[in-house]
């Protein structure tokens, strides 16, 4: 099993919580910050400070509804990059997720073999 700084955790998570944001704001551009926050199980701040970072590197754009009664609401829409970016983390996130998914299967493999051996010495 390999261990993982806490900064490794950090920049997993960071990069975790953009792809998530990707991919909710491609189905559902008008979702609130809010609404994602709590969808995603983080706080408000981070999530504007993802926001915040997707729209400086031009990934998302904000757009107000042109009807809506309360200016402050948005779209966030992804651009042209920020779709290409999606199409990148999602290809990490299963590249990730295939990877935790065998060492997890050999783990429970491992643990069957040991139960296994322990159930004959036992007798």
């Amino acid at each position: 099993m390999s261990l993982v700084s806490p900064l490794q955790k950090l920049a997993g998570l960071q990069e975790e919580i953009q792809f998530e944001v990707l991919r909710r704001l491609q189905q559902t551009p008008q979702v609130s910050q809010r609404a994602l926050a709590k969808d995603l199980g983080v706080g408000l701040g981070t999530i504007n400070f993802c926001f915040q970072a997707l729209v400086e590197k031009d990934l998302v754009k904000m757009q107000n509804f042109s009807q809506s009664k309360n200016k402050l609401r948005y779209a966030y829409l992804l651009t042209p990059a920020g779709a290409a970016e999606k199409y990148k983390l999602t290809a990490e996130f299963l590249k990730r997720k295939v990877a935790e998914y065998e060492t997890l299967q050999a783990e429970i493999q491992t643990l069957k073999a040991e139960m296994n051996s322990e159930k004959g010495g036992a007798q």
